[in-house]
């Protein structure tokens, strides 16, 4: 996103919406930090700048890859879903990736709000392509690494910056421990935050919480649990 400097009137009104805070005003005038500016857009649609002054450029790779990491309203190129370009380890129901005595995770690199660049996407995938997770194929992030590395296949992806990127996998249930401390350790290593969440498919009246504690994780007491219902629904 840029603002122009002849219609931008100085009123400020666009500087909250902006979720990573590359809005800046220096020397009496508002400006787009290229380096922080991750295009997602809110600046826009919020309808705050009155004068029409911010826009969008034509975007080039690898910049290009700034919106569909970062816009909820587009649809991501490879995967064609909207959203966070992932139909996510939560649609199991439907998609069956992964089955009784395996887990499907998410690390989702950036949320909240914090952002992140991808060379620490890439410091996480490469250190789980260690262990020889599984990576989802239907993943914008897969689509953009070895899988056997973790490593970006264009070394010019790692300096973008984007609101989050979802890395999914799937792993056998017994090794989850080990997965578990990689990214303990990884956590200390990255300059932003990652959220992480787990499912499976629970045997009969199980919830295979002890494996987690025993890891030394702490289960969020509001996780989702899917019942099927949407496997009905994919039948109408």
């Amino acid at each position: 996103m840029l603002i122009d400097k002849k219609k931008c009137v100085n009123c400020g009104e666009c500087l909250p919406y902006c979720p990573v805070g590359a809005i800046k005003f220096e020397k009496n005038v508002y400006y787009i930090d290229q380096n922080i500016c991750v295009e997602c857009g809110v600046c826009i649609r919020s309808g705050a700048c009155k004068a029409g002054a911010i826009y969008q450029p034509e975007l080039r790779w690898p910049r290009v890859l700034r919106p569909t990491f970062s816009d909820p309203l587009l649809v991501h190129p490879q995967t064609d879903v909207p959203g966070r370009g992932t139909e996510e380890v939560k649609t199991n129901d439907v998609t069956h990736r992964f089955k009784r005595g395996e887990f499907g995770l998410i690390i989702e690199v950036g949320r909240p709000g914090i952002g992140t660049y991808f060379e620490d996407v890439e410091k996480i995938t490469k250190a789980l392509a260690a262990h020889k997770v599984e990576f989802e194929p239907k993943n914008p992030v897969t689509y953009l690494i070895d899988t056997k590395t973790g490593e970006f296949k264009d070394p010019t992806v790692r300096k973008e910056r984007v609101l989050s990127a979802i890395i999914e996998f799937k792993i056998k249930e017994e090794d989850f421990p080990k997965i578990a401390e990689t990214l303990k350790a990884i956590s200390k290593e990255i300059n932003t935050v990652f959220s992480f969440g787990i499912a499976t498919v629970c045997r009969d009246s199980e919830i295979p919480l002890a494996i987690i504690k025993k890891a030394g994780l702490k289960p969020r007491i509001n996780g989702k649990t899917n019942l099927g219902l949407a496997l009905a629904w994919s039948y109408k």
